[in-house]
């Protein structure tokens, strides 16, 4: 096939052109139906900006702002399908899905209008989630359209009805989200060309939450899973009699089941007649500083941190909880060193091996108060210092009731 633009001769079947990496006409488009979720931002009064200023302060201003956005969006998985001016269009699920696309496109606009509040610059955001055609083989870097549908559309009219430095979202993406992110009802916007008036609500930041909530509600009964759910039980068992850390690890694709073996697990620890500790944490893909999310998760669940905590509350609550698992105060102020870190605060120095140590001995306190559950969750998301903690801990705890639990993907093993 020849390329009108350069005359390179390429394959019958080729799409782009090798030399140039034109398109070429005729070239089939791989296209397929998928759940996405758009992401519209818009910098509010910029065009009466752009008339006062000249266009080199107007370009040096865009850079800016563009570079600021597009580092929020790919932290969470976004990709840039186009800038517009001085509007941004992101889909989250193409070209790669994941299973909490909603969330990550809720928490990257969040994170837009946070970054941009402390500048000049006032956006109005929003967010939409529904079906669109799209092409995988699109070159979004080079301006190709990525998707289309009536998504794109919805997510464009949220957008100009958002408030200044405010984030709407569409039902769909509410209903997906609204056990993470806290609302406020908003007005329906009514749209040109749409015959029903779009349900809207406002994003007001990610809920505070003690660790990771697990559904404790049985809505099915559970099928096909008594010999892993009885590992598990015996697990705990054994980590009760015995008195050792005992690990047990999950693996199998979406969907096989594993946050419900959990769930059963708990079910079967709320309804043991001793008391038993259960903490739990999530990896996360997306973010900073995330290297023992996890691990930070139980500790606040432990000390009961919120998110919406100063650091002053944190260093207190902290303190208490540190104090009340380790009797000796000069060790006690040693784990309190290396543990303020994964809340954010100033930390004491030292190597990983003494961080590990300290950390361990943590949830050793723990286990020496009532037997433990310390649950991993998506561990194929962990990088190798949480890896190498929980091998740390589950080798080197002294005798105490600890079940580790951990749960991941197939590539875990790899």
């Amino acid at each position: 096939m020849l390329c009108p633009d350069c005359g390179r001769e390429n394959a019958a079947d080729a799409r782009f052109c090798s030399a140039c990496g034109l398109r070429l006409e005729g070239a089939a488009r791989r296209e397929e139906r998928k759940v996405v979720t758009i992401l519209f931002a818009d910098i509010v009064g910029s065009t009466a900006q752009a008339e006062r200023l000249d266009p080199e302060d107007v370009r040096a201003a865009l850079s800016s702002y563009y570079a600021r956005v597009r580092s929020e969006l790919e932290r969470y998985g976004g990709t840039v399908e186009k800038f517009i001016g001085d509007a941004v269009m992101a889909v989250f699920g193409a070209p790669i899905a994941h299973e909490d696309d909603p969330e990550r496109a809720v928490r990257a606009a969040l994170a837009i209008r946070d970054t941009l509040a402390g500048s000049d610059v006032e956006v109005r955001i929003a967010v939409h989630t529904g079906e669109a055609l799209v092409a995988l083989d699109a070159r979004a870097g080079e301006g190709e359209a990525m998707v289309a549908g009536d998504v794109v559309n919805s997510a464009a009219r949220l957008q100009a009805a958002a408030p200044v430095n405010g984030v709407l979202v569409g039902e769909a993406t509410f209903r997906a989200t609204e056990r993470l992110i806290e609302y406020r009802q908003a007005a329906a916007v009514t749209a040109k060309g749409k015959a029903e008036p779009i349900a809207a609500w406002e994003a007001v930041a990610p809920r505070a939450r003690f660790g990771v909530d697990v559904d404790e509600t049985a809505h099915t009964a559970l099928v096909g899973r008594a010999s892993e759910l009885e590992v598990l039980n015996n697990a705990l068992a054994r980590a009760r009699t015995e008195g050792a850390a005992q690990l047990v690890t999950l693996v199998g694709v979406p969907g096989m089941g594993k946050s419900r073996l959990i769930a059963e697990l708990l079910a079967v620890v709320d309804a043991d007649r001793d008391i038993i500790t259960w903490r739990q944490g999530r990896c996360l893909p997306y973010g900073e500083g995330l290297s023992f999310w996890a691990l930070a998760e139980m500790v606040k669940a432990q000390a009961g941190v919120l998110e919406t905590d100063t650091a002053d509350q944190a260093e207190d609550k902290l303190r208490a909880a540190v104090e009340a698992l380790v009797a000796d105060a000069g060790e006690a102020e040693w784990v309190l060193g290396h543990l303020r870190p994964l809340l954010g605060l100033p930390g004491a120095a030292g190597d990983q091996g003494e961080r590990f140590a300290a950390w361990r001995r943590f949830f050793e306190g723990l286990g020496e108060q009532r037997p433990a559950v310390l649950v991993f969750e998506d561990l194929h998301w962990a990088d190798d210092g949480l890896l190498d903690f929980v091998d740390h801990l589950v080798d080197w705890a002294s005798a105490v009731p600890l079940l580790v639990v951990c749960t991941g993907r197939p590539e875990l093993l790899e």
